[in-house]
């Protein structure tokens, strides 16, 4: 038994040495294209391992640690609390209504929005494209300090409707409430959606909209029956895209902290209890409960796209 395990083994690693030996020496057209694709493949892999598997992997190591700022032992105490403490299961469930929320009225702006570019030929397209994608490129905390500017005490529109009504502009200030948190997150999310159901949109079949149109059919049919079949896999993708992003926005709630949410908490874990644990079993969370949904979710889009 010893010896045809030793056998076998030695036979893997022949195996192995032969393809090593045929990456680095190719010597068929096959071989050569294997190295390439190794090669390209090569910096994905390294980033891989140092972005991603080496920090997730000391991250969820940490989280079963006994010792807040070393790891030692093993514990599910960390994860106990984020079940039955109800202080987490209330930060949980405000971050998901909260990205929720946020991705749906994202998605309803940018839909009608990506349909008036791709349908119409809009004066000074360019320019709008420009300014509707330029908070892409912004940060989240200056995307709270505009909506500080526009909704604070001493902000532009809350200023301007003071005047027009006669009340305190302290009393009209929204920019530290959920509402101007809203409005924050709507601010980075509507150009992300925006600019993926344009792209859906350039592959919608414009035969079969303006044959529902000769039929009779309605705008509002039209869109409903043809359209939106068509442009439903762009949906998809872009409320995974704008729900993850949701989930991820750490800046912009920093500076207005009108709702405690997962990002904001597992910050207040370091920099506040020093309790590394803590954080550490929080982020391992979110990035499971991330991953599984994008994964279920592109599935779904395959599944659509195939149909």
């Amino acid at each position: 038994m010893g010896a045809d395990a030793d056998v076998a083994g030695r036979g893997v690693l022949a195996r192995i040495g032969g393809t090593l030996s045929s990456l680095v020496f190719p010597v068929s057209e096959r071989q050569r294209e294997r190295r390439r694709i190794v090669v390209l493949c090569l910096p994905f892999l390294a980033l891989l391992a140092f972005s991603g598997v080496f920090p997730l992997t000391e991250m969820f190591r940490i989280s079963f640690s006994e010792a807040r700022l070393t790891t030692e032992g093993f514990t599910l105490e960390y994860y106990r609390q984020l079940v039955v403490d109800p202080y987490y299961r209330t930060i949980a469930v405000n971050t998901l209504w909260f990205a929720a929320a946020t991705t749906v009225a994202s998605i309803a702006v940018a839909v009608p929005v990506a349909h008036s570019l791709e349908k119409y030929d809009l004066p000074g397209k360019s320019v709008m494209l420009t300014v509707l994608s330029f908070p892409n490129s912004l940060p989240g905390i200056v995307a709270a300090f505009m909506i500080i500017v526009l909704f604070g005490n001493t902000g532009i529109i809350t200023n301007f409707i003071a005047a027009l009504s006669g009340q305190s502009p302290i009393d009209l200030a929204i920019a530290t409430s959920v509402l101007g948190l809203f409005f924050a997150y709507l601010y980075s999310m509507i150009p992300r959606a925006l600019l993926l159901l344009r792209g859906t949109y350039a592959e919608v079949n414009t035969d079969a909209e303006e044959a529902a149109r000769s039929l009779g059919a309605s705008p509002l049919k039209t869109f409903w029956y043809v359209t939106l079949p068509q442009i439903k896999p762009g949906l998809i993708g872009a409320f995974v895209l704008v729900f993850r992003t949701a989930l991820a926005i750490f800046g912009t709630i920093l500076i207005l902290k009108s709702l405690l949410v997962w990002t904001l908490q597992i910050d207040r874990e370091i920099a506040q209890g020093f309790n590394i644990a803590q954080a550490s079993a929080m982020a391992t969370v979110w990035f499971v409960f991330v991953f599984a949904f994008t994964l279920l979710a592109l599935k779904y889009t395959s599944a659509e796209v195939s149909i």
